[in-house]
């Protein structure tokens, strides 16, 4: 390794490490109570899931063995896309290997078409990214300001506006209905992947509230309430077209496995039915007994309708020894810190699932308000 890139690499790791910001990767601990992943719905350990995983397995191999447009798109791919294109109400949907890849590819192919891409502040490293390599103006405006918004948009006349259904680090809502009033002559890209699966009829979020000339562009994931991984673009067909040709990260990426398409073909399908209904349900349910009891021990949460809580702490050192805390109690909350989040505004994020007891979100609260306790009385963590 040249020397100057090893001091480099050092400096930056000092400098974050000095700020409480370094991470790592470590192997999660099945045996922790989970709070942390966005398994919204249970899906990843569902039996009719499983199941089509191992089938996929068995008919189709491991991998897809090459990109789709080789041929690494065979039936379970275009059977998913075909049905999510039906379910959304779009003309096509595109499959990609990751939320990542799908924003970064949508906005840095399509974007370039835009005189300018607005951008909400809080809005996913992946489109942030995405806008920035796409060579046309970018800009941002504060969090859900519709106003804002409007002003900007009103200064070109080809505008994209992106934003989110549900913001992954607050877990609250975009007010997409205001901001299609105050921008109308802008395209609109929402990136549903917290949204989708939950919200709306049938679970189909956003584009059970929009249609194709409302919403232009709707990103989906799934490895959140899906329970799987993967992502989709759903878009009108000449738009897909284009991705086909031009997107890098499509042409130029294998695509993933057919067994992972059968998956999801599964997991949409229990979204669809009276179980992911009631799935969705009892994590309405569950929410609100974690809301009634942070009202009861009096707990400083944001409150959101959505499965993302959140505990603001300030401080980074104050975010990590309250994890910390959490997990000698045997539960994994994990700390969000800059630069996932703004300074300052370091915190637990708390997923609420449908597969939660009512005796674990008690567990969790308690453990959280003992946890605030000692951390209030450690001056290391203020």
């Amino acid at each position: 390794m040249h020397v100057q890139l090893q001091q480099a690499l050092q400096q930056a790791r000092q400098q974050r490490q000095q700020l409480q910001q370094w991470r790592h990767v470590s192997c999660h601990d099945d045996q922790l109570l989970d709070f942390s992943s966005n398994d919204y719905l249970g899906l990843r350990r569902h039996a009719q899931v499983l199941k089509a995983y191992c089938d996929g397995v068995r008919d189709y191999g491991a991998g897809s063995g090459a990109s789709p447009l080789v041929n690494g798109y065979q039936r379970p791919h275009r059977y998913l896309s075909e049905r999510l294109a039906e379910w959304l109400g779009r003309e096509a949907v595109v499959l990609f290997n990751s939320g990542f890849a799908a924003n970064h590819s949508l906005l840095s192919t399509i974007g370039r078409h835009y005189q300018q891409v607005l951008l909400d502040r809080l809005a996913h490293a992946s489109l942030l990214d995405g806008a920035q390599a796409s060579g046309s103006r970018w800009r941002r405006f504060s969090h859900n300001d519709v106003h804002a918004a409007g002003q900007f948009a009103a200064q070109q006349a080809q505008t994209l506006l992106v934003t989110e259904s549900v913001f992954s680090m607050d877990g609250d809502q975009a007010p997409v209905a205001q901001l299609r009033e105050a921008c109308p002559a802008a395209d609109i890209l929402v990136d549903d992947a917290h949204g989708i699966g939950l919200l709306g009829a049938d679970g189909r979020s956003c584009a059970a509230q929009y249609s194709a000339t409302e919403v232009d562009y709707l990103t989906i994931t799934f490895g959140k309430a899906f329970g799987v991984g993967g992502a989709a673009i759903a878009c009108r067909q000449e738009v897909a077209e284009y991705l086909h040709n031009f997107s890098r990260e499509l042409v130029y990426s294998t695509a993933f496995a057919a067994a992972q398409a059968q998956a999801i073909n599964a997991a949409l399908s229990i979204i669809q039915s009276a179980e992911g209904q009631r799935l969705r349900d009892t994590l309405q349910h569950n929410i609100q007994q974690f809301h009634d009891l942070c009202l009861r021990y009096g707990l400083p949460i944001t409150r959101q309708p959505a499965a993302i809580q959140t505990l603001i702490l300030g401080a980074e050192s104050r975010a990590l020894r309250l994890s910390e805390q959490l997990r000698e109690q045997g539960i994994d909350c994990r700390a969000m810190r800059p630069p996932t989040v703004a300074a300052g505004q370091s915190r637990l994020r708390i997923v609420i699932s449908a597969r939660h007891q009512p005796a674990q979100i008690q567990q969790l609260v308690l453990a959280i308000a003992a946890a605030l306790e000692q951390v209030s009385d450690d001056p290391v963590s203020l």
